[in-house]
């Protein structure tokens, strides 16, 4: 068995000093305490179980095992200290016990006391002589040894040989500790008074209780041979290299013998036959020592070979040859991964230990001498820690997102010619730290909604990375807190947290709000969490949805508003001009159009600037009721247009038309009855009484609100009055300004038209219910005087 001692003299940062020892006795039951490797090391049983402790034996048998439960070390398989050792003192199991979280190494040696659990053996059983009776006193015949594998006063202590008439028993000390048995004549034998020889050799021990072997010799008296075989060296010295073929010559021995004949002929043989040589060596009968097997260093270093030289008389001669085994260089560095760490943050500190190995090389001398080395650009560092452990750190700093996976291969060779080297590889996972912040992939950004949209519709996507991993890298977005307007962004917009998608919250109105900006944070699910910001812009375009709105002629709820044409008006006379304007933003130009008319050959619309001007002479048999039903349209996709009914009076004189234009209230009339029914239908609908009275009022104040429209209307424009013409040529079409006041009630439907002095009215507004009105007009002349009239309006 290759056996393996380690001696720890110190260790670096991660080692501890000190060693702890045991004896105990082989043979014992598995499952016997060896020791409470807790309380010697002074370590708490947690530190046991939640460091991971194990026994590291290298590639030696594991004969003792720890529980990591109790603390203790305990018999994993029966030890035959005999099989473990041989006859090497003291005998030893080395190994170690390993902790992580920290790395910690604790080197422990348990010693393998001898019991007396082996007796003597003898080879064999029995031994026969034949020995002439010519022998002198004091011949030898040498006997074989007794092997006993126990030790110390367990070994073999000494031999007795019974009877002893002829012989004696003589012990030689020899060099190697052992001990050399002879069989010595002391009285000469007699073949004719006893022929045969019985006698016992017995070998006993020192052991409690003692045990003892026994081999029968037999020995037959012949004639005559009364010269033994004598050896020319006491000791023979010879060196073979490990690597030798087999049936390589060893070195020659060679004994004499002075009798002549057959009684001088001698024969070789390995008198330790019982030993593991005898399979390895064989000498022939020329004295030459054979190699028959392949030879190991590291198993053993040299071999010490009892041979016998004996001639036909069986009388002997012994000696020794002791053999020296010369190292090769044929054994390759063995790397064995003591701990290692599968994983380490990529914030670990400087010199971090990830692995612990231990490199051993069976060979001697410089054959055995290691050097280790790790693969280049890689941030680690190999450095050797003790005789035969090294252990493997960081020395720069490490960047998961630069490489997040390590293969670090140990390259260990020794110095033997040529040299011979072995590597083992070790995969190190870099694990993440959240040390990168999400990054969008604009510095800024702008995006455009069409209004009047659908609210939830995703206008578009912000995208930000984090270079992190898993949830290091996992980016939430949150809409952070500002105001548009006063009023919250969020009311305005959301953002997906997941995804990044920005959704309208609402339905934009470009006439309201035309752009405005929002802040979108990203922020990673690390522990801190590290975040970005980025700045969204957006812009409402515009939408066709506005009509354009008439400002002038002004539709009243309950007047009617004409404007007189004298029947002198001449080909192209400004009757008046349509003004209209759009809150959508890009449509400036509108086109007017005539729809109808009472007579379409006398007017005509101007498709730029809204003017109506006659087209023809006007005549007496013109009617003096004219209506002109004009469209404004703008030029979006799809087009709105709007409708404006203007009244046109063909006069000279107020009272001359004030007859035919009562019946203009016919329309609107029909218009009211119109809009009751559809109120009704409404009511009727929703089958809810209250609804319709809501309705009722909300159509009262609109009417009224209408009637107000020309002062309080909030459209971004400049009212347009019709312009003042002057007569100077002679040929204009309004000859006179006139100055009209208009007093109004709350109820727009009934209000008094009032004339001023001085000139002649060219817009004639009338009210069903105040046809008398006109009649009083010159009998109150003083009213129009007063300065504090509800509402005065001037058209010049």
């Amino acid at each position: 068995m290759k056996r393996q001692v380690l001696f720890l003299f110190f260790f670096c940062v991660d080692f501890v000093i000190g060693q702890v020892s045991y004896s105990i006795p082989e043979e014992m039951a598995k499952g016997s305490l060896v020791g409470n490797i807790a309380q010697d090391l002074g370590l708490d049983v947690k530190r046991l179980r939640f460091g991971k402790a194990r026994i590291y034996t290298g590639d030696s048998v594991e004969y003792i095992e720890l529980n990591r439960e109790r603390g203790v070390l305990l018999i994993k398989e029966k030890i035959d200290r005999e099989a473990l050792c041989r006859q090497t003192t003291p005998c030893a199991l080395h190994f170690q016990i390993t902790l992580e979280n920290p790395l910690e190494l604790f080197p422990v040696t348990v010693e393998i006391t001898d019991i007396n659990d082996n007796a003597p053996v003898f080879q064999k059983e029995e031994r026969r002589f034949e020995i002439s009776e010519s022998a002198v006193i004091g011949s030898k015949f040498m006997l074989e040894k007794a092997m006993d594998p126990d030790i110390g006063l367990n070994g073999l202590q000494r031999y007795t040989l019974k009877p002893t008439d002829n012989f004696a028993l003589k012990l030689h000390s020899q060099s190697d500790g052992s001990k050399k048995v002879e069989m010595v004549l002391q009285k000469p034998l007699d073949r004719e008074k006893q022929e045969h020889i019985s006698l016992v050799l017995t070998a006993e021990d020192g052991g409690e209780p003692q045990m003892t072997g026994t081999m029968q010799i037999h020995v037959a008296v012949l004639d005559a041979n009364d010269n033994a075989p004598v050896f020319s060296k006491p000791v023979y010295k010879a060196s073979i290299a490990e690597n030798s073929p087999i049936g390589t010559l060893i070195t020659k021995v060679s004994a004499s013998d002075a009798d002549k004949g057959t009684n001088g002929e001698v024969t070789y043989v390995i008198a330790n036959s019982m030993d593991s040589v005898s399979k390895l060596f064989h000498i022939d009968n020329k004295g030459d020592l054979i190699l028959d097997s392949v030879l190991d260093y590291e198993k053993e270093k040299n071999y010490h070979i009892d041979i016998e030289a004996m001639d036909l008389g069986g009388l002997s001669d012994s000696s020794k040859i002791i053999i020296d085994i010369i190292d090769v260089n044929d054994n390759s560095p063995i790397v064995n991964m003591i701990s290692t760490s599968g994983s380490v943050p990529e914030d670990s500190a400087l010199k971090t230990v990830i692995a612990l190995m231990s490199v051993n090389d069976p060979d001697s001398d410089t054959n055995g001498k290691v050097q280790c080395l790790i693969n280049e650009n890689i941030p680690f560092e190999i450095k050797p820690t003790s005789n035969n452990f090294y252990s493997l750190v960081t020395d720069s700093d490490l960047d998961r997102e630069r490489a997040s996976e390590y293969n670090i291969t140990v390259t260990c060779s020794d110095e033997g010619v040529p040299s011979l080297s072995s590597s083992v590889t070790l995969t190190l996972q870099i694990s993440d730290v959240n040390d990168n912040a999400p990054v969008f992939d604009r510095s800024s950004y702008e995006a455009s909604i069409v209004e009047n949209n659908t609210p939830g519709l995703s206008i578009f996507t912000v995208r930000a990375r984090d270079a992190d991993w898993k949830q290091n890298a996992r980016v939430s977005y949150i809409l952070e807190d500002s105001s548009v307007n006063g009023v919250p962004v969020s009311s305005y917009v959301s953002v997906s947290a997941d995804s990044g998608v920005i959704n309208a919250v609402r339905s934009f109105d470009y006439e309201q709000i035309k752009d405005f900006q929002f802040r979108v944070r990203a922020q990673d699910g690390g522990s801190p969490p590290l975040s970005s910001n980025v700045t969204v812009r957006m812009l409402i375009q515009d939408q066709n949805d506005n009509p354009p709105q008439v400002l002038y002629p002004v539709q009243t709820g309950g007047s009617v508003v004409a404007e007189m044409v004298p029947r002198a008006a001449d080909v192209g006379y400004l009757v008046t001009k349509v003004v209209a304007v759009d809150v959508d933003s890009g449509q400036n130009a509108w086109l007017y159009k005539l729809q109808r008319a009472t007579d379409r050959a006398l007017f005509e619309v101007g498709s730029q600037n809204g003017e109506i001007r006659t087209i023809r002479q006007v005549s007496d048999k013109d009617a003096v009721k004219q209506r002109l039903t004009v469209i404004v349209e703008d030029n979006g996709q799809p087009s709105r247009s709007a409708t404006v009914i203007v009244n046109v009076a063909v006069a000279d004189s107020f009272p001359e038309v004030l007859s035919e234009f009562t019946d203009f209230t016919q329309d609107k009339e029909y218009n009211d009855n119109l809009t009751f029914y559809l109120v009704l239908a409404l009511a009727v609908v929703s089958f809810l009484f209250i609804t319709c009275l809501v309705v009722i009022i909300s159509v009262k104040i609109y009417r009224w609100r209408q009637s107000r429209i020309l002062y309080h209307s909030s459209l971004p424009v400049i009212p347009y009055y019709p312009p003042r013409y002057s007569d100077t040529l002679g040929t204009g079409t309004l000859q006179h300004v006139y100055n009209y006041e208009v007093c109004r009630t709350t109820d727009s439907r009934k209000s008094d038209c009032k004339f001023g002095r001085g000139g002649s009215q060219n817009v004639l507004i009338m009210d069903p219910s105040s046809t008398g009105t006109m009649q009083r007009i010159q009998s109150e002349k003083s009213i129009l005087d007063e300065p504090d009239s509800p509402l005065e309006v001037r058209i010049q």
